[in-house]
């Protein structure tokens, strides 16, 4: 009997070959391929007329996603470039969003963007548009121009009639951002832009991210090129280069802290007493030794209200008077005011800040001030002078904690009834708080 041939086996099927997968950071499929040619040669158009951002531009590191709009950057320095935003968008005008992204992070949008929403609680998505629309007002007003056509879309502080030069937190303070024109929501630039982080993002732990030493690095590598030649770059640059390693300070924490750290030094609010007898006392049987107890600090605020002290800075003033009763547990029985020009007027116990009366607009001598506050009963803990510095200050330190809050005036500034009077800077025993 002849076998049966036994059935070939099927051959096997073969898996549908796998899509390749997408790159990092990629978002939806484009339909263009980047021309990173020409995104390159914009970069170099970029650098070519804004010599002094080079190091910023060429620290950005390109991440290609179709699901970003147009580029957009991240807090760690990663530029993220839509493929067909670049196919339909002018190298010149791209070498204007290069330079727009890379002021985002420069400027530190995205750690300010964080501060403002933590302190005023907002943080939705249509707060994370104004952050944005407001950090776009900030650098929008003064990059273009110079051989950097504006790219179109961009929004500018004229659409609102607000002024230019103002700073992004400025711009959310003055305005609700109500009345630009609708279709605006397509506009992101990025968590680099405002601080709150997007879908298509690597995060801190991916590829190319800088370092928080590298990106200072960056920072003051580009802030020296605008300070070695300030005629190159606008005015709003050359603020940030003054200030990117200098910046403001916290004024009213630092009063506060100075005026509390005063009031809290030993030997400040402190007496005896024999409510309560000292532990010592044990150690000299029958005989009874008083305790140290401390006692709230009386603080004494000594105003300048001279004739260069202008009106705004004597508001200030008030409001700082107001601080400093709550740097001392809000005891306004424990503060007393002196206005001072060329002359002390009376101490005033402090009731209502705002219902204080300051008088003056004289010559200015504020040693008079300190020998009114040293007279007062109970003499004062602790002695805060607010003033603009245009005085001679007293020839010995006082026997209690001093603090001076220096209105700011520039250095060559002198008296105005004196052209060859140049005022002493505030005697090194003095606590100095420069009030901006």
């Amino acid at each position: 009997m002849t076998p049966m041939p036994r059935p070939r086996p099927a051959p096997p099927r073969r898996a549908p070959a796998a899509a390749p997968a997408p790159a990092p950071g990629s978002g939806e499929p484009s339909a263009f391929a980047l021309d990173l040619e020409k995104l390159l040669a914009a970069r170099l158009h970029a650098v070519k007329v804004r010599p002094y951002l080079a190091s910023a531009l060429f620290a950005l590191h390109i991440v290609p996603d179709g699901s970003v709009p147009t580029m957009a950057v991240d807090a760690y320095w990663r530029c993220y470039v839509s493929p067909g935003f670049v196919a339909r968008t002018p190298v010149e005008e791209l070498a204007g969003v290069w330079v727009h992204e890379v002021s985002h992070l420069l400027r530190d949008h995205h750690g300010r963007g964080e501060r403002h929403a933590a302190e005023q609680g907002r943080n939705g998505p249509g707060d994370r548009l104004r952050r944005n629309i407001a950090a776009d007002f900030e650098i929008n007003d003064d990059i273009y121009g110079d051989g950097l056509p504006r790219p179109a879309g961009a929004v500018l502080p004229s659409m609102l009639r607000l002024p230019e030069g103002m700073l992004m937190e400025e711009y959310l303070r003055t305005t609700s951002l109500s009345g630009l024109p609708p279709g605006l929501a397509w506009l992101d630039c990025g968590s680099g832009a405002d601080g709150r982080a997007r879908p298509w993002e690597l995060g801190p732990d991916g590829a190319h991210a800088l370092s928080r030493q590298q990106r200072d690095a960056v920072r003051f590598r580009v802030a020296e090129g605008i300070k070695g030649r300030p005629g190159d770059a606008p005015e709003g640059w050359r603020r940030w280069a003054d200030e990117a390693f200098h910046p403001p300070q916290p004024w009213r924490q630092l009063l506060g802290a100075a005026v509390r750290s005063a009031a809290g030094a030993p030997g400040a609010g402190e007496d005896h007493s024999y409510r309560r007898p000292s532990r010592r006392a044990a150690a000299i049987p029958g005989v009874l030794l008083p305790s140290l107890r401390r006692k709230p600090p009386q603080v004494c605020v000594v105003i300048d209200t001279s004739g260069s002290v202008s009106d705004a800075e004597l508001g200030s003033a008030l409001l700082e008077v107001a601080a400093i009763s709550r740097a001392v547990g809000g005891r306004r029985d424990l503060v007393s005011v002196i206005s001072c020009d060329a002359a002390a007027g009376v101490a005033v116990p402090l009731c209502r800040a705002e219902n204080l009366e300051l008088i003056g607009g004289g010559g200015t001598d504020l040693r008079s001030g300190f020998t009114r506050a040293l007279r007062r009963r109970p003499r004062p803990d602790v002695i805060v002078a607010l003033t603009d510095g245009q005085t001679p200050w007293p020839a010995q330190q006082p026997p209690c904690r001093t603090v001076v809050g220096l209105f700011p005036r520039p250095p060559h500034e002198v008296d105005e009834d004196d052209p060859d009077y140049v005022p002493d800077a505030p005697p090194a025993w003095a606590r100095v708080v420069t009030i901006n």
